[in-house]
């Protein structure tokens, strides 16, 4: 009754991750932060691929593709769960959920494609590299971009009208902290087995299949460069390898969880639980995996740092002049 009285009839209630307005607080604090280091980090390695003619590579191209998805994905709910905890309201509007989910799937099904993309990229590099200029020229690289964009937002387009499609409880109240499919599925009196059906077909297509080329891209890396007499290479693309791999099982796992399993299996807290990894903290840990600790991304970064001192240094000059 209260969940009825707080929102009109076309409104959804996000439940949020917790009861407890002291750990919400503690929380909160946290998730700030983590938001307003992820705008900044993927922000940063944007500019700097446009701006630094060294970051100019089919690699570099996708990586800023993956630095929007993620500065996206993560203002698409960080900003609403801000919002609601100060505003002491958890409402959330009819076409606000359905803008959510459809914006949500659109980057999480193109990430997905995207990342199967980079691994190949890394794979022609290390284990083809005389054949690279061909196998991932400029217009290759365009079109795995726009690929990734494309098919990401046509699955998105009919999960999304297909889950608001259904007739839902009065209630309304979504006991997520964003507007998600399965939670969404939770909500209606309809039998949803034809639909979830069709979830398990794209998430063979955006999941499984592109975690498979990933996985399959590392091993043959992997074996290459065990052939290589270098140990200090060897050592340098084993902790390249598992750092990559450990952030694409933080993202995939979780995703494949919530999204291949049957209604009747999800609860809630784990639900949310698991959201959190491919939600906000990889595109939090995005830029520092892939891009952070490569030596020509630091250059780029020493070189705009010089640049910014030096127009600092030019501008207080100006000014005494004056």
């Amino acid at each position: 009754m209260n969940h009825r009285n707080e929102t009109s009839s076309s409104d959804f209630i996000l439940l949020g991750l917790f009861s407890s307005s002291q750990a919400s607080l503690v929380f909160f604090s946290s998730l700030f932060i983590i938001f307003i280091l992820a705008i900044t980090e993927n922000t940063i390695l944007i500019f700097l691929i446009h701006r630094d003619s060294r970051l100019r590579s089919p690699m570099y191209f996708l990586l800023s593709h993956l630095s929007f998805m993620d500065i996206l994905h993560i203002s698409n709910i960080v900003p609403k769960m801000i919002t609601n905890f100060l505003s002491g309201s958890r409402t959330i509007t009819f076409a606000g959920c359905g803008f959510q989910i459809f914006l949500s799937l659109t980057l999480l099904g193109g990430e997905c494609l995207l990342l199967a993309a980079m691994s190949y990229d890394r794979y022609v590099a290390i284990c083809h590299p005389l054949r690279y200029a061909i196998l991932m020229s400029d217009s290759v690289s365009v079109l795995m971009a726009a690929g990734s964009w494309l098919l990401g937002t046509l699955n998105s387009i009919v999960h999304t009208a297909y889950a608001l499609h259904f007739p839902l409880c009065h209630s309304k109240a979504i006991d997520h902290f964003f507007c998600e499919v399965p939670a969404m599925l939770k909500l209606s009196f309809v039998d949803t087995s034809r639909y979830e059906r069709g979830v398990y077909v794209s998430g063979i297509i955006f999941l499984l299949i592109p975690f498979s080329m990933i996985s399959a891209s590392y091993v043959q890396i992997l074996l290459t460069v065990l052939q290589s007499k270098s140990s200090e290479a060897r050592k340098k693309s084993f902790s390249t390898c598992s750092f990559h791999m450990v952030v694409v099982v933080m993202y995939y796992g979780p995703f494949i969880f919530t999204y291949m399993r049957p209604k009747s299996y999800h609860t809630p807290g784990q639900d949310k639980f698991l959201a959190i990894f491919y939600t906000i903290l990889t595109p939090t840990l995005n830029p520092v995996i892939y891009s952070f600790r490569n030596k020509d991304v630091q250059k780029a970064l020493k070189a705009m740092k010089s640049m910014l001192i030096n127009n600092l240094l030019l501008n207080n000059e100006w000014k005494r002049c004056l």
